[in-house]
């Protein structure tokens, strides 16, 4: 039997079955019409319906578990109301809602994503957001909304989407996911963020814009010890289909963890692409090794940056200790050298897998650590050198609009991209057991994901957000999704209380920082401490 289960996948069993029960009532056919016509008619039908499932290209579940992936389908047909008597709500996000999903599936197959019979989110509940909306509306008729990075100090700045394909490495997803996703960045326009896991051939296919994340282990651009290689970098840098780079500092999955992909998943194609040997634990370190200080890490942007040809260099963060990113900008101070964008990514996690207790419990969440990185850029007069992104469980127009609105110029998104290829939110992202063939190094599993297929509705969820975007922005009467502010968004504090979220948050003004003026407990506290020779805080006895 074990044999057998080697030979032939457990989720082909019950194809299988239906062959063999075909062929045995064909042969009792012969002496037993009677008896056997219904049972060989049955196992007919069930044969022929694998046969079409492991053959069709559209549906990834039904490629992976014919037959068995009908029931999947016959149970969703009905969840609603078994959800609505006896589960849970529409807008229950563990990690994202049904509702959230089912937007993001409607609007990747360029169906209709329009709702009758009201809201199922409860207004009065507490931290409901929403945009106050224009009796002098706007018709934007170009929803190809951009932000030009690199403006001002790089010889090739680029024009980027406001909303864009997160980090997501080769070996964490499979081949045909990677090739779908550049497929669809190819298509819309809009860039696709490498991961660390650097450029793979499957990256290449399309020709779709790269955002090169350069992580702790170099990939891409190593020496075999795993110190940084310049020629390398320069070599992959240099291509005409990588746009930006982006040095990778920490990922709200795991802050301060580091990672590790296991021999048994470090295949040829991996390996060639990371620059390591196959078939080794492929070692990514908690922290870098070309710089230790914050002035070293200017160096490094800067010497990125000349390596490249003069492309838009910048770092991702998952914000910890606020004077680690204080000492950041003071060597932006010190050095004048500045990076061309920040990407803060939210404590909420990704597509990363991670010890529950960095889940849950460590980095911070997406908006504050925003809006710490949007406050300090501002009180040093600079946020108009530094671009800034905002990376988490953005899927809708409205959590574009409402991170614009705290303090980004862009969005990235993984998981979102990930349910437009198909993604059932199974959350085995880590076992190689992705029913989708998403996140899978198996190549039965992941032949049932047909890029060319995907690859358009990676496309059609960018254009629509983008478009629902648009009308989002024109309702509130503004012309840019870049002209929101905080005083656009509202938020319920109590049951009988609401406040714009422009007095929820402090916001400083331009340069109280530079004159002492920052009136905000963090700054008070922490930007004492910052120096730009070491991320190490200076003692103070008047910090608690």
């Amino acid at each position: 039997m074990r044999v057998i289960r080697n030979l032939i996948p457990f989720r082909y069993f019950a194809w299988l079955a239906s062959g063999i029960g075909f062929v045995a009532s064909l042969i009792l056919w012969w002496t037993h019409p009677l008896i056997a016509t219904t049972p060989l008619l049955i196992c007919a039908a069930l044969t022929a319906l694998g046969l079409w499932d492991y053959l069709q290209k559209s549906q990834a579940v039904r490629r992976n578990y014919p037959i068995l992936a009908h029931f999947r389908f016959l149970f969703e047909s009905i969840r609603p109301e078994i959800r609505q008597y006896f589960l849970e709500s529409d807008t229950e996000s563990i990690p994202f809602s049904r509702a959230q999903r089912s937007l993001v599936y409607q609007r990747a197959k360029n169906v209709v994503d329009k709702k009758a019979y009201g809201t199922l989110i409860d207004v009065y509940g507490d931290s409901y957001e929403w945009i106050n909306h224009s009796i002098g509306s706007v018709r934007i008729k170009d929803h190809d909304f951009r932000v030009m990075i690199g403006e001002g100090q790089c010889q090739q700045p680029y024009a980027l989407s406001l909303y864009n394909i997160s980090a997501m490495s080769f070996g964490a997803l499979s081949a045909n996911a990677i090739l779908a996703l550049n497929k669809g960045a190819k298509l819309g326009g809009f860039a696709h963020d490498t991961g660390e896991g650097s450029i793979s051939q499957y990256h290449r296919e399309h020709g779709g814009d790269l955002i090169w994340e350069i992580g702790s282990g170099y990939f891409g651009c190593r020496h075999p010890d795993g110190r940084f290689n310049p020629e390398r970098f320069a070599e992959n840098a240099c291509l005409p289909q990588v746009r930006m780079v982006e040095i990778k500092l920490s990922q709200g999955a795991k802050p301060g963890h580091g990672g590790i992909l296991p021999a048994a998943k470090v295949t040829a194609e991996i390996a060639a692409a990371r620059g390591v040997p196959e078939g080794e634990d492929c070692i990514s370190p908690a922290s870098h090794s070309a710089f230790s200080t914050p002035i070293e890490l200017m160096a490094f942007i800067a010497r990125l940056r000349e390596l490249s040809g003069g492309k838009p260099v910048g770092f991702k963060l998952c914000i910890g200790h606020p004077w680690e990113f204080f000492a950041i900008c003071k060597a932006m101070l010190k050095t004048g050298i500045t990076p061309d964008y920040i990407v803060v990514d939210g404590a909420e996690g990704g597509t990363a897998a991670a010890p529950v207790e960095f889940t849950d419990h460590i980095g911070t969440p997406m908006h504050e650590g925003l809006t710490l990185v949007h406050n300090t850029l501002v009180g040093l007069n600079l946020r108009d050198r530094i671009k800034i992104g905002a990376a988490g469980k953005i899927v809708s127009a409205f959590d574009i609009a409402r991170t614009l609105a705290i303090g980004a110029d862009w969005c990235n998104s993984g998981r979102g991209f990930m349910f437009a290829l198909g993604c059932l939110m199974a959350q085995t992202c880590h076992t190689g057991r992705c029913p989708t063939g998403v996140a899978t190094q198996s190549w039965l599993r992941q032949r049932a994901l047909d890029p060319d297929d995907k690859g358009n509705r990676v496309y059609h969820f960018h254009h629509n957000t983008l478009k629902a975007l648009g009308e989002i922005t024109g309702a509130a009467g503004l012309s840019h999704p870049n002209q929101l502010r905080p005083h656009h968004l509202v938020r319920r504090v109590s049951v009988n209380e609401v406040a714009l979220v422009s007095a929820l948050i402090k916001y400083l003004e331009p340069g109280d920082l530079l004159h002492g003026k920052a009136d905000h407990p963090v700054y008070r506290m922490f930007w004492d401490r910052a120096v730009a020779e070491s991320f190490s805080p200076q003692l103070s006895s008047t910090v608690v």
